[in-house]
């Protein structure tokens, strides 16, 4: 841990924290926060330990290693608050260790609550609002949050460091929760900022803030503009594949473009892994007419792969 310059605050501050994960929805929502509330970073994470990298990077024949991942902390007065942001989810015990300085800093700090925040994928459209869920540290936490507008989270479980923050905080006695919005399954691996649009307003009403959500609200219809059309798209072929393929005869055909869509992710989650694959990724674009809206994920993955050389 390396402390930048020390921070006084008038009261005892809130943390907030987010890393990557489906949607980037909570990264999106913290990034939004730091930027609209000018927090100054003042605290960041030596990554260096955590950060073991299985490739290196090549740029017009030179080799170099990737950059190690980032974790810092910023602050605002006007509220108190503690942002964190990371690029980077660690697990096992490395990923306890990030957990362990965290709470070092809430010790430090006074801080009197902590929040994360995540999506939670579901078999929604776009065009379905999302909800924020909430999970808690305690009855008594959950109790004090509810009146905000959200919802407790249904039995389950949330993987990753967003859900442990709130476990090994429980267990130090402190007040923690994690906000989960929802959104479509088949978008899991987009950026989804309409539910950290939901987020944002939850924690407009927790911190009472006056934010301007104009660009947030911007970014979430050009995503909703995206989906509507790769679903137009292959709304408009279905008719003629479904007399070609047995598979979609049985289809509802409201359920064809999530049916496609998730499809497609389970497609690209297979090249990611094996790069022969994106040859069948390409067909199935090519199938419905959407390498076009794909193609600079498609792009990314093949660069991705050559890197790994």
């Amino acid at each position: 841990m390396k402390v930048l310059h020390d921070v006084t605050f008038s009261s005892p501050p809130a943390l907030l924290a987010a890393w990557p994960g489906m949607g980037n929805v909570g990264l999106i929502a913290m990034d939004y926060l730091r930027r609209y509330l000018s927090a100054g970073l003042f605290a960041e994470i030596d990554m260096s330990p955590y950060f073991i990298p299985d490739s290196i990077i090549v740029k017009e024949g030179i080799a170099q290693l990737p950059d190690i991942p980032s974790s810092v902390f910023h602050y605002t007065t006007s509220p108190d608050l503690i942002i964190f942001e990371s690029n980077a989810q660690i697990g096992g015990k490395d990923g306890i260790a990030i957990i362990k300085t965290i709470l070092d800093i809430t010790r430090q700090y006074k801080v009197s609550r902590i929040f994360t925040a995540a999506a939670l994928a579901q078999p929604m459209s776009f065009q379905t609002k999302s909800e924020v869920l909430i999970a808690c540290s305690s009855t008594a936490h959950l109790d004090t949050i509810r009146h905000f507008g959200v919802v407790p989270m249904p039995d389950g479980y949330i993987a990753g460091l967003n859900g442990l923050l709130l476990g090994v905080a429980a267990s130090r006695g402190i007040d923690a929760a994690c906000l989960l919005a929802t959104m479509p399954s088949y978008a899991a691996n987009m950026p989804y900022p309409k539910a950290s649009l939901e987020i944002i307003k939850v924690f407009q009403k927790i911190f009472s803030l006056n934010l301007d959500l104009a660009e947030l609200n911007a970014s979430a219809s050009d995503m909703d503009q995206q989906l509507a059309a790769i679903e137009q798209r292959i709304k408009q072929l279905f008719p003629a594949e479904k007399e070609s393929n047995e598979e979609m005869s049985g289809l509802d055909e409201e359920k064809v473009p999530h049916y496609i869509m998730e499809k497609i992710e389970k497609l690209f989650k297979k090249a990611e892994q094996d790069r022969s694959a994106a040859q069948e990724l390409k067909k199935e674009l090519d199938k419905w007419n959407l390498f076009e809206l794909y193609e600079d994920r498609f792009l990314d993955l093949f660069e991705d792969n050559n890197s790994k050389q």
